[in-house]
């Protein structure tokens, strides 16, 4: 498969009930196909004995039953599924999602500060942000929580020193490259732009989550009648 060097893909022990495939060292959205491909191989070759699959930009942890599959059994089977390994095409093909989104520093007090430090106004923030799709890598931190990139270079910039206690629910952020919305009420230091009117996160929804590893989702700006029309939360951010 395709590498970046001698040393990848590569197996780390993940205890006795799993093993992490490192197969990429940095983030492309490229490598989801592979990735993917990877998953979809797993729960073939494992059948019953495998337990769960984590995703994410650049590994899969692979988590299965000892009882059913000694660890070096499972690591034998994932360098013959390595060595055959093809990128699955379907990836590129992920459901699109369109999230309306209410940018204001009320509900994105970050969103002036991240303005500042990309040398740009906070419309041009709000147009960048919003101006392209983005691939979901991973699921993570929070249930429903989706990690989400690539960010504009522009609009790179990193975590707060000091992550918030409380950030709302359905909150738009980003950190790094990467830009996500939060699906619950959950401590956080991402920087924060805005506040989505679409629920993420739902128990009576098939699955949970809106959001799926290779789905895409893009960023609709909406202003504050419209947010509020479609049972967004205008409550302004509580002092930290």
């Amino acid at each position: 498969m395709r590498g970046e060097g001698a040393r990848l893909p590569r197996l780390e022990s993940a205890g006795l009930d799993g093993w992490m495939v490192r197969l990429f060292e940095r983030i492309d959205e490229q490598n989801l196909a592979w990735i993917t491909a990877l998953s979809r191989d797993c729960e073939a070759a494992f059948g019953e004995a495998l337990v769960d699959l984590v995703p994410s930009y650049t590994t899969l942890l692979v988590l299965f039953d000892p009882l059913r599959l000694a660890p070096e059994e499972a690591r034998g089977r994932l360098q013959a599924l390595l060595a055959g390994l093809a990128p699955d095409e379907r990836a590129e093909a992920g459901e699109l999602h369109e999230l309306p989104t209410w940018y204001d520093p009320s509900v994105g007090p970050d969103l002036p500060r991240v303005a500042r430090h990309a040398g740009m106004s906070v419309e041009e923030v709000v147009a960048c942000h919003a101006g392209r799709d983005y691939r979901v890598f991973a699921l993570g931190f929070a249930p429903g929580f989706a990690f989400m990139g690539l960010l504009d270079e522009r609009l790179e910039v990193p975590r707060l020193d000091t992550p918030r206690k409380r950030v709302p629910v359905n909150s738009v952020a980003i950190a790094g490259r990467q830009t996500a919305a939060y699906p619950a009420v959950t401590p956080g230091g991402w920087n924060l732009l805005g506040r989505t009117a679409v629920r993420l996160f739902d128990r009576d929804r098939e699955g949970f989550s809106l959001l799926r590893v290779g789905d895409r989702v893009r960023f609709v700006p909406v202003d504050r009648a419209t947010f509020e029309s479609l049972g967004g939360d205008i409550a302004p951010m509580e002092a930290p």
